[in-house]
């Protein structure tokens, strides 16, 4: 077995109304700050063991497609790395 972290990072699709960026725009501007754009996304860490003969990032494209990600408003992109190989 071998032992992955998959960082996968899940936005939405451009044209998409993202309502949380836009308050979150609104409220940098009020702080001060120089902000053009927002967008607000989800960060999932995971660890996971696969088979030697398991393609990783296989396994994390299906996570995705299944679980993480809506492919209709959703983009998203990943990072793999090896913890252990045993």
């Amino acid at each position: 077995m071998v032992k992955y972290k998959a960082k996968v990072y899940v936005l939405l699709k451009e044209g998409i109304l993202d309502a949380e960026g836009k308050v979150t725009k609104n409220a940098l501007k009020t702080l001060g700050f120089n902000v053009e754009k927002v967008k607000v996304g989800k960060v999932f860490e995971i660890i996971f063991e696969t088979t030697s003969n398991d393609n990783p990032e296989s396994v994390v494209e299906e996570m995705c497609r299944k679980l993480l990600a809506n492919p209709v408003v959703n983009i998203y992109e990943y990072e793999i790395e090896v913890l252990d190989e045993k």
